[in-house]
């Protein structure tokens, strides 16, 4: 059996070669793969927000841990093949039932204690990434609507009724001929940089899910049920967004992007939409679903009770 100072020396080219290949591994590669770290000149690039990094480290852990697992098992069973093979001249099949009790109990325990980590680690950074500001802690308040296939943002302001509210209306994508779509038509949604947001999301017809890409989250956007999304935007730039849920023939064009900008840049724009008339509450607007059950069917007139 090996002495502790033996494994002890074994252990040190080993750690060397795992500090060597992380020390070579791209932003990108140290979070899984996840977008959003690494710039085109393949620089690191600043967290997008202030839940990304948590995001990040819960995904490459669950890696690494089920990877350890993964290897550990494979181990095992091509070891078990090896040991236990039939050798030559043997015969007949070896005992089908033998016990073990402590082989027993580590098999069951280990999963366990396994699933049960997994899970506390991903309950608690869920409900931080979840938690909602109250609307006193809130530096921006917006409401996302999705609507087949495109995108309304709302920017509401202080007044109870909205009337001091600025909003755009945006369309679905518009391809060229070889499928390029302009940017500059493109929804956009504005926000200040390291300022807590919180944004409220709607839909104005079907289920659909708003998703900014390097932000790493996603939330479906339900009729009739109030979703919202607190967090700070914590790296001034332009990012892509689209719908995550699939919602009828135009899907693929329902994009949006976002542009996170410093907070006089965000004041101006407010300004230029308040200059141009876009003021007031639009969440109503357009809505084609506004029969929810338990309200009152739409009314009937008297034409259309004679053909019944």
């Amino acid at each position: 059996m090996p002495s502790k100072r033996s494994l002890r020396w074994a252990a040190i080219p080993v750690a060397i070669a795992a500090a060597a290949a992380l020390a070579g591994c791209t932003p990108t590669e140290l979070h899984g793969y996840l977008p959003g770290f690494e710039g085109d000149d393949g620089a690191a690039l600043e967290a997008a927000t202030n839940q990304t990094e948590r995001v990040a480290a819960l995904w490459t852990s669950s890696w690494i841990v089920l990877l350890a697992v993964g290897i550990i098992t494979w181990g095992l069973m091509l070891w078990a093949m090896v040991v236990y093979r039939r050798r030559k001249g043997q015969t007949g099949l070896p005992v089908q039932l033998r016990y073990n009790m402590p082989i027993e109990i580590f098999f069951t325990t280990v999963p366990l204690i396994l699933v049960l980590g997994m899970f506390a680690f991903t309950a608690r950074d869920q409900a931080a990434i979840e938690h909602q500001w109250t609307a006193d802690e809130v530096d921006v308040n917006i409401t996302a609507i999705a609507k087949q296939w495109a995108w309304d943002f709302q920017y509401n302001g202080e007044e109870e009724d909205n009337s001091d509210a600025v909003w755009t209306m945006g369309i679905q994508a518009q391809p060229d001929k070889d499928g390029n779509i302009d940017q500059s038509q493109l929804p956009t949604l504005v926000l200040p940089v390291d300022k807590k947001v919180t944004i409220d999301l709607e839909s104005r017809d079907v289920i659909h899910s708003f998703w900014i890409i390097d932000f790493l989250y996603k939330k479906d956007m339900y009729i009739g049920r109030d979703n919202s999304w607190s967090f700070i935007p914590t790296r001034e730039g332009t990012y892509a967004g689209k719908c995550a849920e699939l919602c009828g023939e135009y899907h693929s064009m329902m994009l949006f992007n976002v542009e996170v900008v410093s907070e006089a840049e965000y004041e101006d724009y407010l300004a230029e939409l308040k200059a141009d008339g876009q003021t007031g509450d639009i969440n109503d607007a357009l809505d084609r679903l506004q029969n929810y059950p338990g309200t009152d069917a739409p009314a009937t007139t008297e034409s259309e009770e004679e053909g019944h």
